[in-house]
């Protein structure tokens, strides 16, 4: 199979998961640039960071549109992230790639296994509090600089189970604090760090097809029940995890 193809599958597949879940594109996305199309793990982070971006603020427009988007939250929630987004990016590029990708593999491992445990849930709505919601932001900066991930596969399980707001409105919420995280991170890799000329003809087609799966995803997310697809994914993610983990270790 050629490049080209792979990379419009891939990124289809990442289209599809950040709109259908709020979360998870970058997960799928590194691997996928790792494995499948050759990079090095840290220049698929950086790459993956552009295709998020790109791909976020698409899924978020269409998410928005249907009232799903709780601006006040998000934005606060986004804005904790920023400092530490932008810290962690340059750390993480000191250090070993086989490092990133171990850490990457245990983070995403940690969220499936939570996920598969606690199944979304957002009957109902809580109060949002000011500091849970800067303190859960914080972490998942933390978590996207370093590991060069939006943080979605966090994000929502973080504005369900702390901050109280619905499936729905958690996966539309959770792709502005993509967005504005993925942003922050890519402010500093790209200092040095960024696509080549060889890159890009694999990063914009991966990134093309990702953008107009996101439309089919918010589509999907309104015909399958939060709690399956988050099983689904969380399923997905888990297999994604213990593969790189023992890659990394071999």
């Amino acid at each position: 199979m050629s490049t080209l193809v792979l990379a419009l599958v891939a990124g289809a597949v990442v289209g599809l998961a950040l709109g259908a879940l709020g979360g998870g594109g970058s997960v799928l996305a590194v691997p996928a640039l790792i494995y499948l199309l050759g990079f090095t793990p840290a220049a698929a982070t950086t790459a993956s960071l552009i295709i998020v971006t790109a791909t976020s603020a698409t899924a978020l427009y269409t998410h928005a549109t249907s009232g799903n988007v709780r601006w006040r939250t998000g934005a606060l929630f986004a804005a904790a992230g920023i400092p530490p987004a932008m810290a962690a990016a340059a750390l993480a590029a000191r250090l070993p790639g086989q490092l990133l990708t171990a850490a990457f593999a245990a983070v995403a491992g940690i969220a499936a296994l939570r996920m598969l445990k606690s199944p979304a849930r957002g009957n109902e709505a809580r109060p949002v509090r000011p500091v849970r919601a800067a303190g859960a932001g914080a972490g998942l900066g933390a978590v996207t600089g370093f590991l060069g991930v939006g943080g979605g596969f966090l994000a929502v399980p973080a504005l369900v189970g702390v901050l109280g707001l619905r499936m729905r409105a958690a996966i539309g919420t959770s792709l502005l604090v993509i967005t504005v995280n993925s942003l922050a991170a890519l402010s500093v890799r790209t200092g040095g760090a960024g696509p080549g000329p060889g890159d890009w003809a694999v990063v914009a087609p991966f990134t093309g097809a990702a953008i107009l799966a996101a439309w089919d995803g918010k589509r999907l997310s309104a015909a399958i029940k939060g709690p399956a697809l988050q099983r689904i994914f969380a399923v997905v993610l888990l297999s994604v995890a213990a593969f790189m983990l023992t890659d990394a270790i071999r």
